[in-house]
């Protein structure tokens, strides 16, 4: 038997010439080398993918920032060339002043709609001194008596100037408007169950300041 014979087949086959059997071991590592390589990639690829994303959600997008930019060039291109003809930059459009009426031009009567005693003359002997017209001042009318379960009902005409709520709305806070069928100038507060307080006089002229001259609207800021 050669030694070239493959064992166990008796000399019956024989290996001649320069060709010898091949193992499959070398394709197994190629194999082994390639799912490695896809791997890697794979796993490069999600890390990307989820970089996108955080940045996404994060708001870390280019278009934004980009826009403001332009935005704020522009602004300020505008305010070059008025300076460069000598005009002053473009400065935020104060609000209009709002002509309010005075309290001595409200008449406002007061009532309870609550089961507090005494409650509408309290209330209204402090809307007294602060300048308002009292006119009827008792217990609320059936349709509201016990049934306001707010701070307070503010009754007028449907021509009513709405100035005139605001005036009196600043006295208190919650207060809500609403008309009914008469023709009168004269105003019913109606004082509900989560009534408290008058707003304090010093905060009630704050609010009527502001309306009175609104403030204009911030600048936009680069």
């Amino acid at each position: 038997m050669s030694m070239l014979t493959p064992p166990g087949m008796g000399g019956k086959y024989r290996v001649t010439g320069a060709a010898y059997p091949r193992m499959h071991r070398p394709r197994r590592r190629r194999r082994i080398v390639f799912a490695v390589l896809g791997a890697v990639v794979a796993l490069a690829l999600l890390g990307y993918g989820a970089l996108q994303l955080i940045g996404v959600f994060r708001g870390d997008g280019k278009r934004p920032a980009a826009t403001a930019a332009k935005d704020c060039t522009k602004v300020a291109k505008a305010g070059t060339a008025g300076g460069a003809r000598g005009e002053p930059a473009a400065a935020p459009k104060a609000s209009p002043a709002v002509a309010l009426p005075q309290p001595g031009q409200i008449t406002v009567n007061v009532y309870n709609a609550t089961p507090r005693a005494g409650l509408a003359k309290a209330v209204g002997d402090e809307l007294k001194k602060r300048g308002f017209v009292i006119g009827q001042v008792g217990n609320a009318p059936a349709d509201f008596d016990k049934k306001v379960t707010g701070a307070g009902i503010l009754l007028g005409s449907p021509k009513t100037d709405k100035a005139v709520f605001s005036v009196l709305g600043a006295q208190l806070a919650g207060a809500t408007p609403q008309t009914d069928a008469r023709e009168g100038a004269d105003v019913d507060l109606i004082l509900g169950d989560s009534f408290k307080e008058l707003t304090k006089k010093e905060d009630a002229d704050k609010t009527l300041a502001l309306l009175a001259h609104p403030r204009p609207a911030p600048a936009a800021t680069c």
